[in-house]
């Protein structure tokens, strides 16, 4: 039977629909963090959970639980785990899934997190290790509200869950290691342009001068400026190297991407808020003035967020606009960012008076829905 074109538009929106899916279940796993945060709402969306929340070690014995759906209260956010303690530290210890259909009366477990159970209002538990390679990386949790029996069948879907999370967790770490490795790549490539051109002049110029202070005896006037002149040569060489120094622990300008991803990413795993890096095209290199100044507002605005905002998600974008570059940080919290000072010193006045400096603006707007957003905007570079 032919389609019509109403059937015929339909589909195609199912078509698209499933596209948009894939290309989101994509995007989910190429970011630790997210995909981190994904596996707790998937436990609650797979299981019908009352919660889900997720833990990833941040030390060889240890776990800290960073990611929460479905959660009424923050007991749980930032609780550090040992192996082998409460059930999280016993599923790593024995590297497979526990389950208790009590968590504070079972004897299967030790009891040194029992308050921020009763707090939170758990009763039962499963908790299943996320492997990498051999050995595990994270733990997925599954809470329900009331003392229940978790089936074999509950148990599986952790498990395929937590194989899932291990599957992107890989994936992730492969695009991060990309990611470094396009940063590392240009740093090397600065050292070595570096090394090559300015080191090299400087050690011709500086044998030429030695050369000359040598075959000079009867010149005092001369010998002292050729001297001097030595001594600069050598203060310039002193200058190079800390240069190339610096390149091995910094990033350089064109990696802003890079590190204003790093910085959301950081303040996700600090706060657990939801937070997501968009680069909304592409930017050319800016000098290091430039670069530093988008860095500070960034994390300006990320500290004051933590801070005061009590957010649910977090926006960070860059990408051009009005012939310049614009970073939005923006938050659709309860507090407010203060334009005053903060803890990193700088407040938006001082970030503002800095982007004046180089013809660019830096502004606050408190949005009608309680949130705030920080705009810097600076001119392409000349």
């Amino acid at each position: 039977m032919k389609q019509g074109p109403e059937e015929r538009a339909v589909e195609q929106i199912n078509v698209l629909d499933e596209l948009l899916c894939e290309r989101d279940g994509l995007l989910t796993v190429m970011d630790r963090i997210v995909a981190l945060h994904g596996t707790a709402r998937l436990i609650r969306a797979t299981i019908g959970v009352d919660s889900g929340f997720v833990a990833d070690l941040d030390g060889p014995d240890r776990a800290v639980v960073r990611w929460m759906s479905g959660t009424r209260t923050d007991l749980m956010q930032g609780l550090t785990v040992p192996v082998g303690q409460g059930i999280g530290g016993r599923a790593m210890a024995l590297g497979r899934a526990v389950r208790v259909s009590d968590y504070v009366s079972s004897h299967e477990i030790t009891h040194h997190f029992d308050a921020q159970v009763r707090g939170e209002g758990i009763g039962a538990m499963i908790a299943v290790p996320v492997f990498g390679k051999s050995r595990p990386v994270a733990v997925a949790y599954a809470a329900m509200r009331t003392a229940t029996d978790f089936g074999d069948t509950a148990v599986q879907r952790m498990e395929d869950i937590a194989q899932q999370a291990a599957t992107a967790l890989r994936i992730a770490g492969a695009a991060e290691a990309k990611a470094t490795g396009a940063v590392t790549a240009e740093r090397q490539r600065m050292q070595n342009a570096l090394h090559d051109s300015v080191g090299a002049l400087l050690f011709s110029i500086g044998v030429q001068v030695r050369d000359l202070h040598h075959a000079i005896h009867d010149n005092p006037v001369l010998k002292t400026r050729l001297s001097r002149l030595e001594s600069d040569i050598s203060a310039a060489s002193s200058a190079l190297r800390e240069s190339l120094l610096a390149l091995s622990d910094t990033t350089p300008e064109r990696a802003l991407p890079v590190e204003l991803a790093q910085c959301t990413r950081s303040f996700e795993a600090r706060t657990g808020v939801s937070a997501r890096f968009v680069e909304l095209g592409q930017v050319a290199p800016m000098d290091a003035e430039r670069t530093a100044l988008l860095l500070a507002v960034v994390r300006e605005g990320l500290l004051n967020i933590e801070k005061h905002a009590r957010p649910h998600s977090v926006i960070v974008s860059l990408g051009p606009c009005d012939g310049g570059v614009q970073l939005v940080v923006a938050d659709d919290g309860a507090g407010a960012m203060t334009e005053e000072a903060s803890g990193t010193g700088m407040g938006v006045r001082s970030l503002a008076e800095r982007a004046a400096r180089v013809a660019g603006r830096v502004s606050l707007v408190r949005d009608d829905d309680g949130g705030c957003t920080l705009r810097a905007w600076l001119p392409d570079p000349r």
